[in-house]
C-alpha cells in the first residue's frame, strides 16, 4: 500500500514528519537508490528501498530504552538555545531514537526513547491510555475541595482535562507530595493542574508509563527495554 514518503520515514523513528520534509527537500533521502526532492512522494514501503543519510530506514534493529531524565535537559532532539538534550546521555549508543512524549526543562524521571515509531504513537495515543505516574511536590497543603477538582477534570485553556488518579504521599514543612496518574500528555500539564488549585509544583518526577516503573534507575542513567517491559506498557 502507497504512503507519503515522510510518514514512512516518521514512522520508521527516524525523526518527525515535518523534520523527514526538511531531509527530502535538502535531498538526504533515496527510494531505490534515486535522490527524491518531493515530500508528497507515495511510495509502497514493502516494495521499496528507502534511505536517510545513506542508511536504510528498513534495516534498522529497533531498540528501547528508559532514561532517568535529570532537571536540566530538555526532551527535543535539537534546541536552539543550546541546552542540553536527552540524547546526549545515551553515550555509546548509535541508533537515531526520539523521545516519547515530554518532560519539561525542570522535570526529571521516566522518559523513554525508541526509534519505533509505531510504539511511539501507541503509548502517546490517547485511545490506549496509557497511564503516567508522577510524584508532585506542590507548596502549600491542599484542601480536599481543590484536589477534587483535579480528580474530575478541570477546565485548562479551554478544554477539560481527563480525570486524575490523586493520592497524598506525605506533608511536610509547607508543602505537599502528591502521586498524580493521568494517561494525557498535554504540555505542563501537571503543573498547570496545580497552579489552577493555587497550588504551584515545585518538583516533579515521572516515575512509570503504564506498568513499567522507573524503579531504581539512576538519575542520567538509562537501560535497555526487553519485550516483558514492553507488555508492562499496556497493563
Amino acid at each position: 500500500m502507497d504512503e507519503r514518503i515522510q510518514k514512512i520515514i516518521a514512522r520508521a523513528g527516524v525523526c518527525s514528519r515535518r523534520k523527514a520534509e526538511e531531509y527530502i527537500a535538502a535531498g538526504r533521502v533515496t527510494v531505490d537508490g534515486k535522490v527524491i526532492i518531493r515530500p508528497g512522494l507515495k511510495v509502497d514501503p514493502k516494495q521499496s528501498s528507502i534511505s536517510v543519510d545513506g542508511k536504510s530506514i528498513s534495516q534498522e534493529k529497533k531498540i528501547y530504552i528508559l532514561l532517568h531524565k535529570p532537571p536540566g535537559y530538555v526532551t527535543t532532539m535539537s534546541d536552539p538555545q543550546g541546552r542540553p538534550i536527552v540524547t546526549d546521555l545515551l553515550t555509546g549508543i548509535k541508533h537515531r531514537v526520539f523521545p516519547v512524549g515530554r518532560l519539561d526543562l525542570d522535570s526529571e524521571g521516566a522518559l523513554i526513547l525508541t526509534n519505533d515509531g509505531a510504539l511511539g504513537n501507541k503509548i502517546l495515543h490517547p485511545r490506549y491510555e496509557v497511564n503516567k505516574t508522577y510524584e508532585a511536590t506542590i507548596r502549600g497543603i491542599p484542601k480536599a475541595a481543590g484536589l477534587k477538582q483535579l480528580e474530575q477534570g478541570i477546565i485548562l485553556e479551554g478544554q477539560k482535562t481527563w480525570p486524575a488518579q490523586l493520592r497524598i504521599l506525605q506533608r511536610k514543612k509547607g508543602t505537599t507530595t502528591i502521586e498524580v496518574i493521568i494517561h494525557e500528555g498535554k504540555k505542563r500539564q501537571v503543573r498547570k493542574m496545580f497552579q489552577a488549585i493555587g497550588h504551584p509544583v515545585l518538583r516533579l518526577k515521572r516515575t512509570a508509563y503504564g506498568g513499567l516503573k522507573l524503579g531504581t534507575l539512576g538519575l542520567g542513567k538509562y537501560r535497555f527495554l526487553t519485550k516483558n517491559d514492553l507488555k508492562k506498557l499496556f497493563s
